[in-house]
């Protein structure tokens, strides 16, 4: 069994119990982690306390310094990296390399950027007529991030709160915690002074728990559910910590009868299908003019029968397996779900994948005929599900658009790009792509409603382990 990373050392749980890390693609067992307990979590805080006055007062080119060697190291293990997270949650290999391992080399090198760019206005302080505006470091944070991009998760909220003076501590998902462990030898080799990183493995409901309710962590980042959000929220709130919250999603695609079908179609499929639907940001009800409806339907479903479910080490695969069983469970209850609510399966469904006797697989599925008001058209599914939904006006499907209890992510798909960006602006989310928009790692991501609060990426990505502190002179 693995041990945890407290105070500059790889130090045994006080907790004898272990949690299997199984490969979803066999079902077999590939690693332990501990199962790490409240005692732990009070060791590693009290290190990271201890090694935050040092840390935060170091000049912040002293911070890139360290965090630059880091990512010197990870670039140079990135393709062992990308291998181990197939086998960790069972991402196609390309996609590890391309996105659960490029994706936070890109997001840890544009951190450094920024604060190389902004460090002296931001931590030195900027003049705004008789004060200085500096940002200090908030103090200890509490990192608890998920399964579905376990890396990208993690980079997102320790290199930034690192960078800014913080010191960390981090508890990733008990169900791919590879990508941890892999990171947190890099910081270890890159010399990171004690206390400033330490690693506690475990469940939420012991170590989540007992990060969000230890009184000298001062901040809480926390990715995940929206169930699992509110739960740290109420345990962090005894103590008034700051809590940063990046949640779940139910994004609206919205088609606008002058779009190109096909291309929109195609891109939305795409979208949905990715990392085997595990995304919170996934497109997942794509809205039809009612004219052009049963032929988006059928381009759908033609796009969705390439996603072919396979080996993930297989360099042709393109959709893996789920990343648990109790995540195939889920899926293939809300397919049957949709059917019971009167939504039509176009292509997929909730039988075994044929030829794959072991691994969480499940059918990429199209859904026709699907209201709003339906529970696959309104509740998070996190899997290859396409709920398509027809309208009538661009009014319409607007209000349907908003009609949700989320708002992290959307799109617009239009021939005239300023109606696009009309539309766009009228859509309740925290980010909107318009005709396939680029993703751009400098600007924020986050949420509007039960998607969460806070934001990552870019200056405010940074900006949210700080505190601002004025001083009128």
């Amino acid at each position: 069994m693995r041990s945890l990373y407290i105070d500059g050392a790889w130090t045994d749980s006080a907790s004898e119990e272990g949690l299997e890390v199984l490969d979803p693609a066999t079902e077999q067992v590939i690693d332990t982690v501990p199962a790490g307990s409240a005692k732990d979590v009070d060791s590693a805080v009290e290190a990271a306390a201890a090694a935050f006055p040092a840390w935060s007062r170091r000049p912040y080119g002293q911070r890139v310094t360290h965090l630059a060697k880091a990512l010197e190291l990870f670039d140079e293990r990135a393709e062992d990296i990308a291998a181990l997270l197939t086998r960790d949650m069972g991402a196609p290999a390309g996609f590890s390399r391309k996105v659960q391992a490029g994706l936070p080399q890109m997001m840890f090198r544009t951190y450094i950027d920024l604060v190389e760019e902004h460090g002296e206005r931001y931590f030195t302080g900027e003049r705004v007529d008789n004060s200085l505006v500096v940002h200090e470091a908030v103090g200890v944070v509490g990192a608890i991030t998920p399964w579905n991009y376990p890396l990208h998760q993690i980079v997102l909220k320790v290199v930034p709160a690192l960078l800014a003076g913080n010191t960390v501590v981090l508890k990733p998902t008990e169900i791919a915690p590879l990508g941890a462990y892999a990171l947190t030898e890099i910081f270890d080799e890159a010399g990171l002074p004690a206390g400033v990183f330490n690693l506690v493995s475990g469940t939420g409901p012991v170590v989540g728990e007992a990060i969000a309710a230890h009184p000298k962590v001062d901040m809480v980042s926390f990715t995940g559910s929206t169930r699992a959000g509110t739960r740290v929220s109420q345990v962090a709130a005894e103590t008034v910590k700051r809590v940063a919250l990046e949640l779940g999603g139910k994004s609206p695609n919205l088609v606008l009868p002058d779009a190109d079908l096909s291309q929109a179609v195609k891109r939305g499929v795409a979208d949905v299908m990715r990392n085997t639907g595990q995304s919170c940001n996934a497109l997942t009800r794509m809205f039809v003019q009612r004219d052009s409806y049963d032929e988006a339907v059928e381009l759908a479903a033609a796009s969705a029968e390439k996603y072919a479910p396979g080996d993930p080490t297989d360099g042709s695969t393109r959709m893996g397996p789920l990343v648990s069983a109790a995540q195939l469970e889920k899926v293939r209850s809300y397919i049957e779900l949709a059917g019971t609510e009167g939504a039509r399966v176009v292509t997929g469904g909730a039988e075994p994948v044929e030829g794959l006797g072991s691994g969480y697989y499940v059918r990429p599925t199209i859904l026709a005929d699907v209201r709003n008001d339906m529970r696959v058209a309104q509740e998070e599914i996190f899997g290859p599900v396409l709920a398509l939904i027809p309208y009538d006006s661009v009014e319409e499907a607007v209000e349907l658009a908003n009609d949700t209890v989320y708002g992290l992510n959307a799109a617009v798909w239009s021939g005239d790009s300023d109606e696009g960006l009309a539309v766009a602006r009228r859509l309740r989310a925290g980010q909107v792509e318009v005709n396939g928009g680029a993703m751009n790692p400098r600007v924020p991501f986050g949420g509007y409603k039960r998607s969460g609060n806070g934001r990552e990426w870019g200056l405010p990505g940074l900006e949210e382990f700080c505190e601002v502190k004025a001083v009128q002179m």
